[in-house]
């Protein structure tokens, strides 16, 4: 290994001595090993719940979408307390094995609601006369669901950070091999949601759910088995401390004193930190208001009370992006009306091809995936390297123009959506049916459609987050980028509430429909989300784009201003 890594592997933090030197690729093995098996474990249980959910707890439209949103909401929001945990106390490690069987002990209890009958209400035979699910049936399912959410929140924002944190990136060979562990993180990623996109799917709409659900849980298992073998082989960080809480400071710090004069003060800015004209109010929580505040050395003696320029800008920062970020909530909304009232549809539609081979619904879920590949594979081969040859420099569409695209996808989406479910629905009341006759083929645009909303929106407002934040606070883009998604899912509960609540005043039928869509109109609920995408698409241009510019311009100063002092020194 590198002269330059003597430091690092000898740094008290670390894993216990063992013969061989920790970290490396002899410990990235059973990190993606586990890896594998945890997201093949994950995926195949949410890959498929919105179809579980319906065709075994009976649940109707309304509050089918309501479970699947706050637990997908939550599960994303989860990942800030599970962030938290790690940096403060656990560590990654810890983190992540607690986390492990949080989601397995959660995955055990969803095994058994498929194995024991009387965990679920009975089935129901065609859609009519349906019994709900009674409390303690539902219990049990929350508690199992509750369980997953917590373990995702712990394994989220710690599982590629662990693995990071193997390779000593000081030296250029430790670098090499983080970028190798990206890719192969990414492939091992891939290849478990294709497994569990396909065959695992099948297994439990097809052939068996407790087999189906069995296969996920094992992997948890085995997954937890490889990553606590190979604890000798790991680099382990000691917890050091979260962002987070300097934000925080910020906030308390200007709040205690928001009444100070500042028309003569003075800051603590021990790293020249160049100040922004922005949200200057926040700039109280650096104002020195007496010399007490600092000790011998000049730092501060508590830091609840005194924070440095550079931590009040960092906070500036971060908010100066959020109004992107909302835009992005917008988008996100789209993704997830497809995962929930998308594969509602897919249900009640004509699953059986000429061959007499049964599509499960949740297949639908890899046309978004491969609308995705098919857009990166495209835009990275054909159109940046074809213009790198013919112009001499590699042309790239910006982040604007992306998020743009994402946003009208959205509303094409909504749009292509509104259209198949009137023809749907229309052909099932024709022929007197629950499933229609129509093909589920028909519903792959609209699925295509949120696929390129994530491959042009989501990726653009995670790349602006993780390149226009400094690298102390890449934590917090991820942070910012899961609660983004976690309020996406909490507002689409939301609006299905509302829209339930009014459509269905006087005794009319809900546009959702309850048990059967066919009795509703879902595509005026398509309509309307149109509506919200195209305020949103205005929202985007006339006001948040501006602040992808700002952002860019402060960071780029804020750089060049480092540059200079570093020159200084």
């Amino acid at each position: 290994m590198a002269e330059g890594s003597n430091s690092f592997l000898d740094d008290p933090c670390l894993s216990p001595s063992s013969k061989k030197p920790p970290g490396g690729w002899r410990a990235v093995k059973y990190i993606l090993a586990n890896e594998t098996f945890e997201k093949l474990a994950s995926m195949s249980l949410v890959a498929n719940m919105t179809v579980y959910l319906k065709t075994k707890y009976n649940m109707e439209g309304v509050l089918l979408v309501n479970v699947i949103n706050i637990w997908s909401g939550t599960s994303s929001f989860m990942s800030i307390g599970g962030a938290l945990m790690s940096d403060m106390f656990l560590g990654r490690y810890l983190m992540l094995l607690y986390g492990s069987i949080s989601s397995l002990l959660g995955m055990m209890i969803l095994t058994l609601t498929a194995i024991v009958p009387k965990l679920r209400p009975p089935t129901c035979i065609g859609q009519i006369n349906c019994i709900d699910p009674n409390l303690w049936q539902l219990s049990t399912l929350y508690a199992g669901l509750t369980l997953m959410a917590i373990g995702a929140g712990g394994i989220r924002p710690c599982n590629i950070a662990f693995g990071a944190d193997q390779f000593n990136t000081t030296t250029k060979e430790g670098r090499s091999q983080l970028e190798s562990f990206f890719n192969w993180w990414y492939f091992s990623f891939t290849f478990a949601l294709v497994i569990a996109l396909t065959a695992v799917v099948y297994i439990q709409t097809n052939i068996s759910w407790v087999i189906g659900f069995a296969i996920p849980t094992s992997c948890l298992l085995v997954s937890i088995v490889i990553f606590v073998i190979g604890h000798h082989a790991y680099i382990i960080m000691k917890p050091h401390g979260s962002v987070f809480v300097d934000l925080v400071k910020v906030i308390t710090a200007a709040t205690r004193k928001h009444r100070l004069d500042c028309s003569r003060c003075s800051f603590y800015d021990p790293d020249f930190h160049p100040r922004t004209k922005q949200l200057r109010c926040l700039e109280k929580a650096a104002v020195i208001a007496n010399q007490n505040e600092l000790d011998e050395d000049g730092k501060p003696k508590n830091g609840w009370r005194l924070c440095s320029i550079q931590q009040v800008e960092n906070l500036k920062l971060l908010l100066g992006m959020m109004p992107v970020c909302l835009a992005g909530i917008g988008c996100f909304m789209t993704m997830d009306q497809q995962t929930t009232i998308g594969i509602l549809q897919a249900i009640q539609s004509n699953n059986v091809l000429r061959s007499g081979f049964k599509i499960p619904p949740g297949w639908m879920g890899l046309s978004p995936m491969i609308a995705l590949s098919i857009w990166i594979s495209t835009y990275e081969i054909l159109w940046v390297l074809q213009t790198k040859r013919l112009t001499g420099k590699a042309k790239r569409l910006t982040m604007t123009q992306r998020i743009n695209i994402g946003l009208i996808s959205a509303m094409a989406c909504s749009i292509v959506a509104s259209f198949i479910e009137k023809k749907r629905r229309t052909a099932a009341l024709k022929h007197g049916s629950f499933k229609s006759p129509m093909s589920i083929l028909m519903l792959l645009p609209q699925f295509a459609l949120s696929g390129l909303v994530e491959a042009f929106a989501a990726v653009a407002i995670m790349e602006y987050l993780t390149t226009q934040l400094p690298e102390s606070m890449r934590t917090v883009a991820g942070a910012i980028f899961f609660i983004s998604l976690s309020m996406a899912s909490y507002l689409n509960s939301m609006l299905v509430n509302i829209v339930h609540k009014t459509t269905k005043k006087g005794g009319k039928t809900s546009w959702l429909g309850g048990h059967n869509l066919n009795n509703g109109k879902l595509e005026n609920f398509y309509y309307l989300a149109v509506s919200i995408e195209a305020l949103n698409f205005l929202y985007f241009n006339l006001y948040a784009r501006r602040f992808i510019a700002t952002s860019c311009t402060i960071n780029k100063e804020s750089k060049e201003d480092q540059h200079n002092n570093e020159d200084q020194i």
